[in-house]
């Protein structure tokens, strides 16, 4: 195959060239900036304890390494690195499979906006059905002074105390996020890719600074539903009142609104765009670094 035909791998391939590129692209996206997931999920706790009020994103890194050691940055990466791999193999797949099906042509020097953004939403679906749980299990560990040992400790408590519907409670905020965070993510990335690299060839540096830019700004125009997300999944009793659980994206709106103000949409932007844009950035690279490499004879 010649250099530029990477961008379509030959139909021998299949969807399992996808899938391990996906894979792999994946589990380093979330395993090496990992500690700025943990600093986000504590930056948007709403009613935090008098040792986790932390004033920005240093803060909160400083004091959590002083405070409760170096490892405290990696709490929940187990049960990440289970399935990040998993689930980004079954999205990367389902988002390529899904171009095609929609008329995308990799060959084109055209834009694809729409179709490019309608096989995002079918890929987000798919990896949000599998990765819930995960999330769910995830940031419960990252909370300050977590009562759970351990991943199966923590999904057995869940399960034992709140029932499987608490592993799907955020799904609607997941999905409110991800589905526009996915498509401004993909299209962004797409048209900056083919701005950047308008010959289609394999190169690097173009798809780093493709997906940096992609993933901050999608990152930044849909924290607030994040916030609401990790209000679901951790479910701070202290917010939820009178009530056992907070249920619904719209409660978990107001529940913000109610106890932060309008600033609280916004807790740990920064930290969010912080991980997400070199996440991204790794992420898309990885992947089309395995794409190039499987697609060569």
């Amino acid at each position: 195959a010649e250099e530029s035909d990477y961008e379509e791998l030959p139909s021998s391939a299949g969807p399992l060239v996808h899938m391990a590129a996906g894979a792999a692209a994946g589990m380093l996206e979330h395993t090496v900036m990992f500690p700025f997931d943990v600093v986000k999920t504590r930056l948007q706790s709403l009613q935090p304890a008098s040792g986790a009020r932390y004033h920005g994103l240093r803060h909160c890194l400083r004091t959590m390494i002083h405070e409760e050691g170096f490892k405290s940055l990696f709490s929940g990466i187990r049960v990440v690195a289970l399935g990040a791999g998993p689930a980004h193999a079954f999205y990367f797949a389902t988002f390529e499979e899904s171009k095609r099906l929609f008329g995308v042509d990799p060959y084109s020097e055209q834009h694809f906006p729409v179709a490019t953004a309608a096989a995002a939403c079918v890929a987000t679906v798919a990896h949000d059905a599998f990765m819930n749980p995960i999330e769910v299990i995830k940031q419960r560990l990252q909370m300050h002074h977590s009562p759970y040992t351990g991943v199966l400790q923590c999904a057995r408590a869940v399960l034992a105390t709140e029932g499987w519907r608490a592993f799907y409670r955020s799904m609607g905020a997941q999905l409110l996020m991800n589905i526009p965070y996915q498509t401004v993510h993909l299209v962004t990335y797409d048209t900056l890719r083919k701005a950047l690299n308008p010959q289609g060839t394999y190169n690097p540096s173009a798809h780093l600074v493709a997906g940096a830019g992609a993933g901050a700004l999608a990152a930044a125009l849909t924290t607030p539903f994040d916030v609401a997300k990790t209000l679901l999944n951790t479910q701070e009793l202290a917010v939820a009142g009178p009530r056992p659980y907070i249920s619904g994206l719209k409660t978990a709106l107001r529940a913000i609104h109610h106890t932060s103000g309008a600033a609280g949409f916004a807790k740990g932007m920064s930290a969010r765009v912080l991980f997400t844009a070199p996440s991204a950035a790794i992420s898309w690279s990885v992947y089309e670094f395995f794409k190039y490499v499987l697609a060569s004879p």
